[in-house]
C-alpha cells in the first residue's frame, strides 16, 4: 500500500490500518433514495465503508442524517437504491429475503435503543430465542444463553421477565441475545440513549469487555460524544455520507507503534 493512498481522506474512512486484518463489512458507492410524492429524497449518496474484525466504529450525525438508514442497510433489513453492501464476503443483494435472514443470523446482532425484549418471555428465554429460531436444540440453546447471561452479569436473572428487570439489565439482556449466536458483528442504534449515565457507563464498559472477550466488531449509531471517542473510529455520517471525525487510537497493527511515538498514522 503506497503512502500516496495512507494520506486519502477516504482510506481513513475505509481502511483505518496499515496491515489490514480479517474484512468483516464493507460497503462500496452505497445509495439510498426515498419517494415522497412527486419528490425524491436522497438519505446516502455514493457512501464508502469497511470494518474489520473486532473493530469498533461510532457513527455520529444529526438527527435525520440516515444513520438509523445505514444501519437497515448493514443489516440486511433494506437495500440500497444503488451500491452494495458485503457482510463475511457475501454480497446482500445476491441473496434472497430467506437467505438474508439466515445470514443476519449467522453474522449479525442487532442491539437497539429500546430493548424490544418479549415481555411474556423471561431473561433466558429472551436470549435463546435466536438459536431456537436457527434450529439449535433446546437443551443446548438454553446451556448457551445461560452462559451468556453469566457474562453480562445477570446469572442470577435468568428466570426474571422484562417487567420485573431495571432499564439496564434489560438492555444487558439485549445484548446477551445480540452475542448468543456468536455473531461476526453487531449493530447497535443509540443502545443506551434510554439509560441514565451511570446505567449507560456500564453498558459501555461491557461493551469494551465483550469485544476484547469475544473479538466481535461493533457498528455504535450513538450522540453520545463522550462514548464515541472511546472506541477505535468515529465518522460523521453528513450530506449522504461519512468522514473520519476520530482516527484509530489504539490497538491493532504497525500503525499503533508510530501513534505511540507521535507520528500521525496516517500522515495528516
Amino acid at each position: 500500500m503506497s503512502d500516496s493512498h495512507l494520506d486519502s481522506p477516504t482510506a481513513q474512512i475505509v481502511s483505518p490500518f496499515m496491515q489490514e486484518p480479517e474484512l468483516m463489512l464493507e460497503c462500496i458507492n452505497l445509495s439510498k433514495l426515498y419517494s415522497e410524492g412527486p419528490a425524491e429524497v436522497q438519505v446516502l449518496e455514493g457512501l464508502d465503508l469497511r470494518v474489520y474484525a473486532g473493530e469498533r466504529v461510532a457513527i455520529v450525525g444529526a438527527s435525520g442524517s440516515g444513520k438509523t438508514t445505514l444501519l437497515n442497510l448493514l443489516g440486511g433489513l433494506d437495500l440500497p437504491s444503488e451500491g452494495t453492501v458485503m457482510i463475511a464476503g457475501m454480497n446482500l443483494a445476491s441473496l434472497n429475503e430467506a437467505q438474508r435472514g439466515q445470514m443476519r443470523n449467522r453474522n449479525l446482532g442487532f442491539v437497539y435503543q429500546f430493548h424490544h425484549l418479549l415481555g411474556e418471555f423471561t431473561a433466558l428465554e429472551n436470549v435463546c430465542m435466536p438459536l431456537l429460531i436457527a434450529g439449535t436444540d433446546v437443551q443446548s440453546a438454553t446451556r448457551r444463553g445461560a452462559a451468556m447471561l453469566d457474562r453480562v452479569g445477570l446469572g442470577h436473572r435468568m428466570q426474571h421477565k422484562p417487567s420485573e428487570l431495571s432499564g439496564g439489565e434489560r438492555q444487558r439482556v439485549a445484548i446477551a441475545r445480540a452475542l448468543v449466536t456468536e455473531p461476526r458483528c453487531v449493530l447497535l442504534d443509540e443502545p443506551t440513549g434510554n439509560l441514565d449515565r451511570h446505567t449507560a457507563h456500564e453498558i459501555h464498559v461491557l461493551m469494551a469487555e465483550l469485544n476484547e472477550q469475544l473479538d466481535t466488531s461493533f457498528i455504535v449509531v450513538t450522540h453520545d460524544e463522550e462514548f464515541a471517542s472511546t472506541l477505535d473510529r468515529v465518522l460523521q455520517l453528513r450530506n449522504g455520507k461519512l468522514e473520519l471525525v476520530e482516527a484509530p487510537t489504539q490497538k491493532r497493527g504497525p500503525d499503533t507503534a508510530s501513534a505511540e511515538q507521535g507520528e500521525p498514522p496516517h500522515g495528516d
